[in-house]
């Protein structure tokens, strides 16, 4: 990656122990955090940070030129929901918008990243700092999970990817062979609660990625607030795609899950009935 490198910070734990990694190895981060997304302490622990509000793409692309950058990186989740925000669009912000015909999050994302590639950088795929955080096939849980239980993960995951590719979520919520609920812009924990409200106890999570996910754009993951979700919604499973979707916070997510009885389990979503 060389040097020095361009981080485009959204949220999540795992960005500053990435972060953290990338210095390590000698790497001088410079890092682009956004107002409301990025969290503060990070603009502490690299090597120059500017803050910018959601839509001051130019204001981005300028710091990163002064910086002298050549090589950049989104790491982090950005509410999709920041789309309907539009009054701090500056020029070139809005140029990307009115040209991208796909306006789903992804969409927009993808746009963005070729702006970037056509003002001189590289978007790095950030695969090789993020497979640690990608689980095998298996149960992570001590306790076999019921043959119940697996049926809603692996019929909930058929669901899942095909919500994914459609591009309108990567989370499904299912108690008793029944899809309950599906992630739309609220994000997986909103849909877990929503999921909760609806049917009461025993819900089971699923989390899948697209058939071609490019990681550039989007990283599928859960993590320890995944599982403090799913005790509020008195859930009884979570249930993820193998190799597809990130757990980060594993080890403590697994301790705590196992204390209230919940079961994970990473899945095939050929087995969900695709």
């Amino acid at each position: 990656m060389g040097e020095r490198i361009g981080i485009i910070a959204g949220s999540g734990a795992f960005v500053s122990r990435i972060l953290l990694e990338l210095k390590q190895k000698g790497v001088a981060c410079v890092v682009v955090g956004v107002d409301g997304e990025t969290a503060p302490e990070l603009e502490s622990q690299v090597s120059a940070f500017r803050w910018v509000k959601p839509g001051e793409l130019g204001k981005a692309i300028s710091f990163l030129k002064e910086e002298s950058i050549q090589e950049v990186l989104m790491l982090g989740k950005l509410r999709p929901a920041l789309l309907f925000n539009r009054h701090h669009f500056d020029r070139a912000a809005k140029h990307v918008w009115e040209k991208t015909e796909n306006k789903s999050a992804s969409g927009v994302l993808r746009a963005v990243i070729g702006y970037f590639e056509e003002n001189g950088f590289e978007v790095r795929d950030p695969l090789p700092l993020l497979n640690p955080f990608f689980c095998r096939e298996g149960v992570l849980t001590a306790a076999p999970p019921s043959a119940s239980l697996l049926e809603d993960i692996d019929i909930g995951l058929g669901v899942a990817r095909r919500l994914a590719d459609l591009e309108i979520g990567q989370t499904v919520i299912v108690k008793d062979r029944i899809i309950v609920a599906v992630e739309g812009l609220e994000g997986t924990d909103r849909a877990i609660l929503r999921g909760g409200e609806l049917v009461g106890p025993g819900i089971v999570a699923v989390k899948a990625g697209r058939s071609e996910q490019d990681i550039r754009l989007d990283v599928p993951g859960v993590g320890l607030e995944t599982i403090r979700t799913l005790i509020k919604a008195r859930g009884a499973a979570l249930g993820i795609e193998v190799d597809k979707v990130a757990f980060f916070e594993r080890e403590e997510a697994v301790a705590l899950a196992e204390a209230h009885g919940i079961t994970i389990a990473v899945r095939c979503v050929s087995r969900g009935g695709e």
